[in-house]
């Protein structure tokens, strides 16, 4: 319609083109004024004249007529009379077009969700307001049920002219009568836009809404008692609409005093006698006033011309009519016994021919209002025909005096002039009782669809569609009895659904002993049940819902939506009228024998009766919801069975209709109130869906939690303009969600979504005569906890209610506060008698704190917490956190229109609550899901605080400690570099001193970059409010690491000096020797150098030189010493212990290894063990493998005490074996036993410490031999043989010093190029596999999942034990194959690194010779300058010792050019033949590496924490050594993996710690020498091992271990001498999990 009005307009001339003849008015006539006779008739043609004027130059002005025109009713002409002056109509568009223009109205149709979101005009009233702001504050006013949205003030435009009457001041004597009663030239009416009319306002929204926003105008315009449009007329194509759509939402109560009845009824079918007023001819008084003195004196119900805001220049009314009801509330002063309609037809009846038709048509009785007309006026045809109609009559005459007069039987008149306005109310009151009391026809609104006269917007095409499908669907409800219809339309959601709610709850809290028999139990019955729900299938009515909702266009979807809640209202509605009628009563009986402290039988049958008639009200109640439920349990059904379906649906696409529907408006529900369920699989679903449509936007959630029936929901409608859906006549049950977009103008909010929960009330289950207290408790934890803020709702003044709530509130924030979680909370004290009372609210605020703060150390008790007062629990201003409401209505309901006082109360609030939000970054959807299932999880066992895990929080952890891999990476591959240039200096003898301000300047620069990279996480993360509590920590953490690598890079460097500096003498003999060898070598070349002779001659004269110079240069040296290791291991050992009892187990100490029991090496201290029927000693197996781990750990030190000891460089000292064997004596002694009290013999300390001396002498001997070859002069000069008879041959062949020179130089380059390439490499390859390799990419947490993966893939029982026992070993391991794996796997790009790494060492060495070359020609040096400066500049890349070449012997050199060429030609040689010895991954060495790249990322992924769970041995997973806090594990294992057992038995033990915990009544032996017994769930007061353990309950299915046990349980009982039966059986359930399951299963835990 709006495109086609606006063409309209658009298509006509300029109105400055017009002339101007008059102008219609468009207002009801002002009473009649006397006609003043004067001589100002000039004076008044001038008036004329200025106003014609100021048409012609300003178009937009509102012209009306002068008085004397409007005298006349002949000339009063309406928007819907055919105007024989075609001018008179265009200056009407003209009009209309400007009032549309100036309220910023366009050619888009508004539609709700421009209204329905958070916006700026919506958090302030402007008041006076600007004309193009009007229609916002309009539409935000009414949403928020605030009447006054009529009476909007107008803010006047500046170019106004002040509205005062002026005339030239008479100075001189002047007539009284002149002055006075002359008609004054209103100079303000010249030149003013004429002000909006508030009618105008409203029906210009209208016009402009689509049909969903009309329906919520419509509907907030009867919750204010307002009259709505019932019929509307096109103002441009006299075309007639009956906005039937708008009045469905629309429900009406009454009672009737006489029968003592209630009624509840949607608007449209409710039957009712209809009175229609309407005018004929113009008339002095106001119908509508006159309606609502007899309606209702305190309200204008319908608005009139003595309204605030009234004005001449109302333009949209004229032919409108309005319908309004009245509904009496079963009291004697009720103005009607029985509901009641009342139509208003506004403007002059005679013009509005259709309307009055279709008025008297459908009318019960006729109203109408006359002035005295002649016999001959047209208007008394109407009148003749009204007068004879069979229908009562009432005539109001405007010029009679006379009081009600029956003229014949059911026609009446009243007389109005100089009447008192509250007696013609009451007559014309007695009057229409008197007809209503006979028999006459009634009204109904969808029957007046027959008239063909009107234009029925249900008519559009869209809405059609959808209402037949709506209704094929009710059709199929027909002839079913109510209380079966859920059973059998939606049978997924009842007694199976709540079956599985129930055996959920009994899953979550164990009573059974065997827990884990029983939690395989009622996970295989919950399985069933879900295959019970899948196998019944979808109904036909359910899969025509799904086909709608998944078929249908938008629009058309909204309206099916809408229809099919109408019609599914419309069919249960008078059957639960019926049912809750019975219930009230039955409840009012309850009440009475309760007051009566009545505990007889009698009472006991009336609650079992009131509870029947709620389970029964429970059946028949059918709504969306209830559809939308059994979409959920569909969906669910299908997830948790997953088999093929044989749907015509796409199951998975479930959840998307959801979601669109969220995104539409529509709420979802969050908690099954009917099961007092969530249904998270459902929920998430949906949640994920919104995240893929919208994104993972911001949310901020405000909840609200209060009493049952204290106007939440109103409460939440009114502030956001929200419709949370109910069943007809019911409160809100469990929980519904609501998102409300945020406008991008509100920059200060960081979020995009508000997202309201609406919850149903506290003692909501006590209306059912069912225990409420634990529902309540688990009702506030849940909506306090999803909430980031919540209103906490308290109706009236009521001591004992408020005491109640308070109570579970406090102890719900209590609970948040002990799981750190800190939601907000405002108080909003509803019902208040006088809120204006300062002095009051103080008084009532003071004891409200006072009450919370005694609630707050009752609950602390019942919480096991320190608290005293609220503020301690949470943030909380008793100023400015607490509200107090005015009472709803203003007056007494069903007639009472809302207080204005609430909605400037409900304004406040949502002011007050977005100031609270504009602090609060709110929650990512994705962690508000979660955030649901950490709730819900955490209350479905009884210890909420125990068993509540923080996803959110541990996903921030986690995350965080990726970022602390990336930091600690960044220094250690740092740090690696460093010293690696510094390792170079040393050995080049450039460096003789580490200090360590100069490692911590080396590290300044990646020190600097890691803080700011810390200090940007910390600051800009979206989770920064949940990461400043580890702040502290973590920054003290990489202090502390950047301290350590300097520490430690001082040490290793210092050691590397203290060796150079010891091996000083022998490498300056070394250094002495060639040099002599060198001169020694030259001298006999050119001593032969003439005699020519052949290869084989020459080769036979340097044989026989080479001996004697080697045993001359080698003569004055003493060899080197023979070690026996052997002998001092025996010797030292025969110190430490008893020299009889070692050499007693040289033959005996190699078989420790093998040895799995070593109850053959211990003494008892006590008697004790488990009982076995024998005497004998044996250890328990927790025992025996704690002294294998022992074991394992002494050889590991000893590995590493190996490795720490130079020997290769400095040789083998006997200090070493003491060292190795005085630390197994040590660690021995300082063993613990876990549980058994027992010693070491002294053969097991011997046995160990030759077992571990043995190992560490064959790796002493292996690199003593090593420093022999490098060291011992003979073997060193024999080595260097090749090396001069090379020289020899050179200068034999007439070589230059130059060209022997550059040779000898690439000689002494080829190995430390190769050594330094493979240091480079060793940390280049360990930083490209963290990022390449998957295990390596983020913390320890992602290592250990690759782990588990690789080992259930490998399917190695032996490694899955040494996992288990040996976890740090086998981490090092898999770390060592994998780097292994990647270095000489076939795609390894480690060849081109090494490569790209030896053309590297070639380009530094290259630029160092051709920087000393120019250097030297530059200073005219000689051939030490020039080894001064080659050496120089090879400082940092690899390690070259100059000091054997320079001396005399070459001081002949002089063309450094040819050295330098020679040196590059001889390199090339050199590169290719390394290039050449590397041609496969298979030929990187990995013992060249001085840190090969396993050592690196072992160093990095294994300094963590590595303390084990005592029950179920699983590693703490947190990355840093010696944290504070507790131990944590994402998921725990069986505990018979470790070899537990139950007490008395051979069976391993079948449990989970993390359900054993879950458990009232399970205990366990924290000692074997004791009977004392723990509860599982207090495990911390076992003893310190377990105090700083947090293991949380976890009942999740866990597959990953239960295939284990299952696959390896023969393995398992003989690896331990154990079996899996009794107590131990395993569960059926668990052989049902395969491999793929249990890899998928890591995914999620890890």
């Amino acid at each position: 319609m709006l495109k086609s009005v606006w063409s309209y307009f658009t298509s006509n001339p300029d109105p400055k083109n017009q002339d101007d003849n008059g102008e219609t008015h468009a207002q009801e006539p002002e009473p009649e004024e006397r006609e003043e006779k004067s001589n100002e008739s000039i004076q008044k043609t001038n008036i004329k004249n200025q106003k014609r004027k100021s048409i012609g130059e300003n178009n937009i002005h509102v012209q009306e007529y002068d008085k004397q025109e409007e005298d006349n009713p002949v000339k009063c002409q309406t928007l819907g009379e055919e105007s024989g002056h075609s001018e008179d109509k265009e200056k009407i568009k003209q009009q209309i077009k400007l009032l549309f223009s100036r309220l910023n109205l366009s050619l888009i149709q508004l539609n709700s969700q421009d209204f329905l979101k958070v916006t700026p005009a919506m958090l302030q009233r402007h008041e006076p307001c600007e004309e193009k702001d009007l229609v916002q504050t309009f539409i935000q006013q009414l949403l928020m049920m605030d009447y006054r949205a009529r009476y909007i003030q107008i803010k006047e435009r500046k170019h106004e002219l002040k509205r005062h009457r002026t005339k030239g001041l008479d100075t001189g004597q002047s007539d009284a009568f002149d002055n006075i009663f002359s008609r004054s030239v209103l100079v303000d009416e010249v030149n003013k836009i004429h002000p909006l009319h508030p009618m105008d306002i409203q029906m210009a929204v209208f016009l402009h809404a689509d049909n969903f926003l009309r329906q919520l105008i419509v509907t907030k315009l009867s919750q204010c008692q307002y009259a709505v449009p019932l019929l509307v007329p096109n103002p441009f194509y006299q075309k007639i609409e009956f906005p039937l759509w708008t009045f469905r939402q629309i429900k009406k109560s009454w009672k009737l005093y006489e029968k003592n009845e209630s009624k509840s009824q949607a608007i449209y079918q409710a039957e009712t006698p209809m009175v229609a007023f309407f005018r004929l001819s113009a008339v002095s008084t106001s119908k509508s006033q006159i309606m609502n003195n007899m309606i209702n004196e305190r309200h204008e119900t319908f608005f009139h011309r003595h309204c605030r805001g009234s004005s001449k220049s109302r333009l949209l009314m004229d032919g409108v009519v309005e319908i309004t009801w009245y509904c009496p509330s079963g009291e004697k002063t009720d103005k009607f016994t029985d509901c009641v309609a009342f139509c208003n037809l506004h403007g002059d009846a005679q013009a509005h021919e259709t309307q009055l038709k279709f008025l008297t048509a459908e009318s019960s009785i006729n109203v109408v209002i006359l002035p005295h007309l002649d016999r001959s006026h047209k208007s008394m045809t109407t009148v003749e025909d009204l007068y004879n109609n069979s229908k009562p009559l009432i005539c109001l005459l405007t010029e009679d005096e006379s009081v009600v007069t029956e003229m014949q039987k059911g026609k009446y008149k009243v007389g109005l002039k100089d009447r008192n306005k509250f007696e013609v109310s009451e007559e014309l009151r007695r009057t229409i009782n008197e007809c209503l009391s006979k028999t006459m026809s009634k009204f109904k609104l969808s029957d007046m669809v027959k008239h063909s006269e009107v234009k029925v917007d249900e008519n559009d095409k869209d809405c059609k569609r959808a209402h037949e499908m709506a209704k094929q669907m009710t059709t199929l409800l027909e002839n079913n009895e109510l209380s079966k219809i859920k059973e059998t339309f939606l049978p997924c959601q009842g007694k199976l659904w709540h079956s599985w709610c129930q055996k959920n709850k009994e899953l979550h809290r164990p009573k059974n002993n065997n827990i884990e028999m029983h939690n395989s139990q009622k996970q295989m019955e919950m399985f069933r049940i879900r295959e019970e729900q899948k196998e019944t299938g979808v109904t036909q009515f359910m899969k025509m819902f799904i086909k709608k909702l998944d078929s249908s266009k938008d629009n058309e979807k909204l309206y099916f939506f809408r229809w099919l809640g109408f019609l599914l209202d419309e069919y249960t509605s008078e059957d639960l009228s019926a049912l809750h009628h019975k219930y009230d009563q039955k409840w009012s009986k309850v009440l009475d024998l309760k007051k009566k402290h009545d505990k007889s039988e009698q009472l006991k049958a009336e609650q079992t009766q009131l509870e029947k008639m709620s389970e029964k009200l429970n059946e028949a109640t059918f709504g969306l919801e209830h559809l939308l439920r059994e979409i959920g349990q569909i969906y669910e059904s299908h997830e948790s069975v997953n088999k093929a379906t044989g749907y015509n649906f796409n199951v998975s696409s479930l959840p998307r209709l959801a979601a669109e529907l969220m995104i539409s408006g529509y709420p979802l529900e969050l908690m099954d109130g009917d099961a007092a369920h969530v249904p998270l699989i459902w929920v998430k679903a949906v949640l994920d869906e919104l995240i893929k449509i919208l994104g993972d936007q911001r949310v901020f959630v405000l909840s609200v939690l209060g009493i049952q029936s204290t106007g939440k929901s109103t409460l939440l409608n009114a502030m956001f303009g929200l419709q949370f859906a109910v069943s007809a006549g019911r409160c809100t049950r469990g929980a519904f969600m609501q998102l409300v977009k945020v406008s991008e103008e509100l920059k200060d909010l960081k979020f995009e979504y508000l997202l309201i929960v609406d919850t149903e009330g506290l003692r909501a289950l006590e209306l059912a005569g069912r225990s409420t207290r634990q529902h309540d408790n688990e009702m506030a934890t849940f909506v306090v906890g999803v909430g980031n803020m919540t209103l906490i709702n308290i109706f009236g003044e009521n001591p004992a209610e408020m005491q109640d709530i308070l109570q579970i509130v406090v102890q719900a924030f209590l609970r948040m506060k002990k799981v750190r979680l800190t939601p907000s909370c405002m108080f909003v004290h509803q019902n208040v008698g006088d809120i204006t009372a300062g002095e009051k609210n103080m008084v009532g605020k003071r004891h409200l704190q006072e009450k919370l703060d005694e609630m707050t150390q009752l609950a602390a008790k019942e919480e096991v917490c320190d608290a005293e007062c609220f503020s301690d629990v949470i943030k909380f201003d008793i100023k400015s956190d607490v509200r107090y409401f005015a009472q709803l209505w203003e007056g007494s309901p069903p007639m009472a229109p809302p207080n204005p006082c609430y909605s400037e109360n409900v304004q406040e609030l949502k002011n007050a609550i977005l100031s609270h939000a504009s602090e609060s970054n709110g929650v990512t959807l994705a962690q508000f899901r979660d955030r649901i299932g950490d709730l819900w999880n955490a209350l479905m066992n009884e210890n909420f605080v125990f068993s509540f895990k923080n996803t959110l929080e541990i996903a921030v952890y986690r995350k965080l400690e990726e970022e602390y891999a990336k930091w600690t990476w960044s220094l250690r591959s740092a740090m690696l570099k460093i010293e690696d240039k510094l390792h170079n200096r040393i050995n080049n003898r450039q460096l003789h001193k580490v200090e360590s301000r100069d490692l911590e300047q080396e590290m300044a620069k990646i020190n600097k970059e890691v803080k700011m990279s810390m200090k940007r996480y910390f600051e800009e993360h979206g989770e920064k409010d949940i990461l400043i509590q580890w702040k502290m920590k973590f920054q003290e953490k990489i202090k502390d690491l950047h301290v350590e690598l300097v520490r430690d890079a001082k040490r290793k460097l210092d050691n590397l000096i203290c060796q150079k500096e010891a091996l000083t003498k022998l490498d300056g003999e070394k250094t002495l020797h060639e040099r002599k060898l060198f001169k020694k070598s030259k001298e006999l070349a050119f001593s032969l150098k003439q005699k020519h002779l052949d290869e084989n001659k020459l080769k036979t004269q340097f044989d026989e030189v080479w001996w004697k110079w080697v045993s001359e240069l080698a003569g004055d040296v003493r060899p080197h010493e023979e070690i026996n290791i052997a002998n001092d291991i025996l010797t030292i050992l025969g110190e430490i212990h008893e020299d009889t009892l070692v050499w007693d187990r040289l033959d005996k100490f190699e078989s420790l290894i093998q040895i799995t029991d070593f109850s053959i090496y211990v003494n008892p201290i006590k008697i004790f063990g488990i009982r076995l029927g024998t005497k004998q000693f044996g250890l328990p197996s927790e025992e025996q493998q704690s002294i294998k781990n022992l074991m394992q750990s002494i050889v590991h030190e000893t590995e590493n005490q190996v490795k720490s000891k130079s020997v290769a460089k400095m040789g083998y000292n006997k200090s070493y074996i003491q060292e190795i064997a005085q630390s197994v004596k040590t660690n021995v002694g300082k063993h613990k036993c876990l549980h058994t009290q027992y010693e070491f013999k002294k053969e097991f300390t011997v046995d160990l410490t030759l077992f571990v001396c043995n190992l560490a002498g064959m790796k002493f001997a292996e690199l003593h031999q090593m420093f022999r070859e490098v060291n011992d002069p003979l073997i060193y000069l024999e080595k260097k043989k090749p090396e001069y008879y090379s020289v020899f041959q050179s200068f034999c062949r007439g070589a230059t010093s130059a060209a022997v020179f550059g040779t000898l130089i690439c000689n002494e380059l080829k190995e430390p190029i190769l050594q330094s390439v493979y240091n480079k490499t060793a940390y280049d390859l360990a930083g490209e596999m963290r990022t390449n390799i998957p295990a390596f990419k983020g913390n320890r947490s992602n290592l250990e999942k690759h782990i588990l993966k690789t080992l259930a893939e490998e399917e190695d029982f032996d490694k899955f034990i040494k996992y288990i026992h040996n976890p740090r070993d086998h981490f090092e391991d898999f770390i060592e194959t994998q780097v292994e794996a990647y270095i000489t796997g076939e795609n390894s790009s480690a060849l081109a690194m090494v490569r790209a790494n030896i053309r590297h060492k070639e380009n530094s060495i290259i630029t160092a010779a051709e920087t000393a070359t120019a250097q030297v020609l530059s200073k005219r040096g000689d051939v030490n300058v020039w080894l001064e400066v080659f050496s120089y500049g090879l400082k940092d890349e690899l390690e070259f010792n100059k000091e054997r070449l320079t001396g005399d012997s070459c001081q002949d050199i002089t063309d450094f050019e040819l050295l330098e060429e020679v040196l590059k030609k001889e390199l090339c040689h050199i590169t290719e033949d390394l290039n050449k010895g590397l041609t496969n991954p298979s030929d990187i060495k990995m013992t060249m590496f001085r840190k090969s790249p396993d050592e690196i990322l072992i160093e990095h992924f294994c300094k963590c924490c590595w303390v084990q769970c005592p029950f179920c041995r699983v590693v703490c997973v947190n990355t840093m050594e010696e944290h504070s806090g507790d131990h944590i594990a994402p998921f725990h294992r069986n505990c018979g993996m470790r070899g537990m057992i139950y007490r008395g038995t051979l069976n391993l033990c079948l449990n989970f710690c993390t359900s054993s915990v879950a458990s009232d009544s399970m205990s366990f032996f924290p000692r074997h020498d004791s009977d004392d017994t723990v509860l599982w769930k207090e495990y911390r007061t076992a003893g310190p091992e377990y105090a700083n353990w947090c293991i949380t309950p976890d009942l999740s299915e866990l597959p990953y271990w239960k295939w284990f046990v299952c696959r390896f349980q023969k393995d398992l009982e003989k690896y331990y001498n154990k079996t899996f039966e009794g107590c131990g059986t395993i569960p059926d359930n668990w052989r049902s999990f395969t491999k793929e399951e249990a890899l998928e299963s890591l995914d999620k835990y890890l």
